[in-house]
């Protein structure tokens, strides 16, 4: 058997709302867009962001997640690649590259708090290692 990997990253913003159906065995279909932004260097020097555009397909979300996933919020989509093709009314055959997330976070935070107070709280109940408390290091 040989060995292969399908697997997918991505960090960016929502570009809609999500949308929500359900399949004949009542199991929630969720797609979005998700946008990544790649930034370059022309051959003039000028930087130039290029977006790229990904249909993401989410199986059984909870409502919770549902709801989190609106246009422009941040999320950390992990899945994998996959290709569809289907013809439409004119004949004409389409294809679609789409991610199946298996691995959805949302990378801001909830209402209320901004992802920067969460780490200001979360770095404040870790205390700090100064020389004189690292007698219970390991190492």
């Amino acid at each position: 058997m040989a060995f292969s990997l399908n697997r997918i990253m991505l960090i960016g913003h929502l570009g809609k709302d999500c949308e929500t159906r359900f399949t004949t065995g009542n199991v929630s279909v969720t797609n979005f867009t998700l946008a990544t932004t790649h930034s370059y260097k022309d051959k003039n020097g000028n930087w130039k962001d290029e977006t790229t555009w990904h249909n993401v397909v989410s199986f059984s979300l909870s409502d919770y997640m549902k709801e989190n996933l609106k246009k422009g919020k941040k999320f950390y989509v992990e899945g994998r690649l996959t290709k569809r093709d289907y013809t439409d009314k004119d004949g004409n055959k389409k294809y679609f590259t789409e991610v199946i997330s298996e691995r959805l976070l949302p990378l801001e935070g909830t209402a209320g708090s901004s992802t920067e107070e969460s780490r200001a709280s979360a770095t404040e109940a870790t205390p700090e290692i100064t020389p004189e408390n690292n007698e219970d290091l390991p190492f």
